[in-house]
């Protein structure tokens, strides 16, 4: 073997080596919580905070209109609340109008609804606090069997936001379930409308997913909150909701 093939066979495994994929491993880290507010005004680009500011006034102007009033606060927490009850009855009575034809139920994740609508005038910026997602109203048919077995989640969870369902919850169970007046039927078919993020089973809502079939609106659910607001307003009326029992705790 020559001295050329010997200094090959030594270099090669540097070489091999060399080309190797480095494996990183994260030894240490940390972080720091950063408040958004006016102490961090000091950090800001002077330039681009110009640049905005006529946006931001714009802005604020289309934000600041009042489009109604309610009647009294409006938050939404488990089992039932006005704001989950408005969110879900809207959302039903928009699914109603879409198919022309009446949607049994609708449901609201509780967690989706993200600030409270306080008593006296509603502006267009609270309804995009509310929702400021670009979620869409979808429509689904799902086979009562699942229908039964999604309600039975609401009650382990203490509630989310429905409309066309009465139901009790009786140490995490649900009892007396009825959809429009009726018991769940496990071979019948109901349309629900609810939020394209829950028609994918997030929120562990996983039936929804097992849908027998679907309709996307393409219609945002902010949209439909503002319409019905604005059409409320222009009827005279104060947007009013009351809790009807549609979710009560039971001992």
């Amino acid at each position: 073997m020559n001295f050329r093939n010997l200094l090959f066979i030594a270099v090669l495994p540097v070489l091999l080596a060399s080309c190797s994929p480095k494996l990183w491993t994260i030894t240490h880290a940390s972080s720091v919580k950063i408040p958004i507010d006016h102490t961090t005004d000091v950090l800001a680009d002077k330039n681009y905070v110009t640049h905005l500011q006529p946006l931001k006034e714009q802005l604020g102007v289309k934000m600041n209109v009042v489009i109604g009033i309610a009647a009294e606060t409006m938050s939404g927490h488990a089992p039932e609340s006005l704001l989950s009850n408005f969110s879900a009855d809207v959302y039903r009575q928009a699914g109603t109008d879409f198919l022309q034809q009446a949607v049994d139920i609708s449901i609201v994740n509780l967690g989706g609804l993200r600030t409270v609508i306080p008593a006296g005038n509603i502006t267009v910026g609270k309804i995009f606090e509310l929702m400021p997602f670009e979620n869409e109203l979808v429509i689904l048919w799902l086979k009562g069997d699942k229908l039964a077995e999604l309600v039975q989640f609401f009650a382990r969870v203490g509630g989310e936001g429905i409309s066309g369902i009465h139901m009790e919850i009786n140490q995490a169970k649900a009892k007396n379930v009825t959809v429009n007046g009726n018991p769940i039927d496990k071979d019948k078919i109901y349309s629900i409308a609810t939020s394209d993020y829950l028609a994918g089973g997030n929120d562990k809502m996983v039936q929804l997913a097992q849908y027998e079939k679907r309709l996307n609106t393409g219609i945002k659910l902010r949209d439909i909150l503002l319409k019905s607001i604005k059409n409320e307003t222009a009827k005279g009326h104060k947007i009013e909701v009351k809790l009807d029992g549609r979710a009560t705790i039971s001992n």
